[in-house]
């Protein structure tokens, strides 16, 4: 089977591609990633030299590469996670974000239904989305698979826009398809634009820890590697045409978790208790912002026995120790040097 595994060289990507290359040796996995910014192969270094691995630099945005790549390897099937992902980015820049999410993923869509036309038998688009396309919650409630769409941001607007396209192509040409929506995602290798690797860093180097609001916007969140594990279960078990919520089943308070990020450095940096939260900054509250999300994820739980393996306080403080042990690796991506490995290894 050849597996066209998109933006695997990005965080949630990488803990994919690193689970797929090693635990399906009879699967050749073809990941394909621009390296944009988010993009960094020394997340990789533990599996290029696997014999089921081939990295491909690409833009899904580039329809001629991306149908050649499906002509020359007919891809049986498809995990894109390539997107722009940033919310604040998305703000100051929306069509980067439809050019990656949305034309992308149509012309990737185009390259896979073109590829097997109408026997789609054995073959599957996975597509993976984020919670924000169901807009936002009040005090109660959570989203399920069924809750209406209704995103508020550049970035949701156009993920709700490549899953609808992705559920038309399945109606419209007969195309496999499973779709899933995960809340906030966190764990090792996540690029430090996001709030805890953000934070982390900042508190390595007592820089603000800038709060949106009053900071009592809510999230669920969600450790990566129990992510990954349940892209594997959907990918394998999960049933043609259904969508899968995947959550933490725990929901934080940003103010909350930020505090509890700064007990946990203090401790891991032997620093006087309350040294971090001085650093705590409330920032004005961007256009937009969603006060609560958080799913119901008893589908994946009930159909595919999926549930978190970690708790938020065990996950946060293997995160933080990799952080904190993985400081070239936090100091390349802050500083661009991470770019230099991809020349080293593939110029």
């Amino acid at each position: 089977m050849n597996v066209l595994i998109t933006g695997g060289a990005g965080f949630i990507g990488s803990h994919v591609v690193r689970l797929f290359v090693q635990q399906y040796p009879d699967y050749n996995i073809f990941n394909l990633d621009a390296l944009t910014y988010a993009g960094n192969l020394e997340n990789l270094q533990d599996v290029e030299n696997y014999k089921n691995y081939t990295f491909v630099r690409g833009d899904i945005t580039d329809e001629h590469l991306i149908n050649s790549l499906f002509e020359t390897y007919k891809f049986d099937s498809v995990i894109h996670l390539a997107a722009e992902s940033h919310v604040d980015r998305s703000i100051e820049d929306p069509l980067a974000f439809v050019k990656t999410n949305v034309i992308g993923t149509i012309i990737l869509l185009n390259a896979f239904k073109n590829t097997w036309k109408n026997n789609f038998e054995n073959k599957l688009f996975y597509h993976i989305s984020t919670d924000e396309v169901y807009g936002t919650l009040g005090e109660t409630g959570l989203f399920t698979e069924s809750t209406s769409y209704d995103p508020n941001s550049p970035y949701s607007a156009s993920k709700a826009s490549s899953d609808h396209f992705v559920r038309a192509y399945g109606e419209t040409y007969g195309m496999t398809y499973v779709i899933s929506n995960c809340s906030n995602n966190y764990g090792q290798n996540q690029f430090p634009e996001k709030l805890i690797p953000l934070f982390i860093n900042n508190i390595i180097n007592n820089k603000p820890l800038p709060v949106y609001g009053d900071g009592n916007y809510t999230r669920d969140w969600l450790y990566v590697k129990d992510h990954a594990l349940a892209i594997d279960l959907i990918f394998h078990k999960g049933k043609n045409s259904e969508t899968y919520n995947i959550g933490g089943f725990n929901e934080w308070k940003n103010i909350d978790l930020v505090k509890l990020l700064c007990q946990q450095m203090d401790e891991e940096l032997g620093r006087e208790k309350g040294t971090s939260e001085q650093l705590i900054t409330y920032v004005k509250d961007r256009p937009g912002h969603d006060l609560r999300y958080a799913i119901d994820a008893s589908k994946m739980k009930n159909e595919l026995a999926w549930t978190p393996t970690v708790t938020f306080e065990e996950g946060l403080k293997k995160t933080i120790t990799w952080y904190l042990n993985n400081e070239n690796w936090l100091k390349n991506v802050t500083t661009g040097e991470y770019k230099l490995y991809y020349k080293k290894q593939y110029s």
